[in-house]
């Protein structure tokens, strides 16, 4: 006989394996720290590589004034100003990163959670099927 809930659950499960388990399951292999870690390391590269980007393409748009004044120009205040937003910029950028991954994390780590309590629910239906079975089949020998 069928039984709908089992039935629910199952469904219910092959949908979250075909889209979010790898994901998840992928995320949730790493210790918290691990992971977030891992992802700010990235956000500090990508950072000063965009930052490097803009900043060429800011000197590189005015090239002909930046060489015009290069001798009139404090290079080291030039130098600093440039360091402190690369800072600026990439410090926020990281904790922008850091909080969405443990977010994400803790998204990931929740839905496993709750995809393994759907498992163990659904082991307990089957076990409890076979064990009405087995009552049905044992007063069906008796008769």
């Amino acid at each position: 006989m069928l039984n709908e809930t089992r039935i629910k659950l199952m469904t219910r499960m092959a949908s979250y394996e075909d889209n979010e388990a790898k994901k998840n399951t992928s995320v949730a292999k790493h210790f918290r720290s691990d992971y977030v870690s891992l992802q700010v390391i990235k956000a500090i590269i990508c950072a000063t590589i965009a930052y490097m980007i803009v900043f060429g393409a800011y000197i590189y748009y005015d090239f002909e004034g930046f060489m015009v004044n290069i001798y009139k120009i404090d290079l080291w205040e030039f130098a600093g100003k440039a360091l402190k937003y690369y800072v600026i910029f990439t410090v926020s950028y990281c904790v922008l990163v850091y909080i969405a991954f443990t977010v994400r994390y803790s998204k990931a780590k929740k839905s496993l959670k709750h995809y393994f309590n759907t498992l163990k629910l659904l082991g307990r239906i089957y076990a409890e099927e076979e064990e009405n079975d087995e009552e049905g089949s044992e007063t069906d020998t008796e008769e």
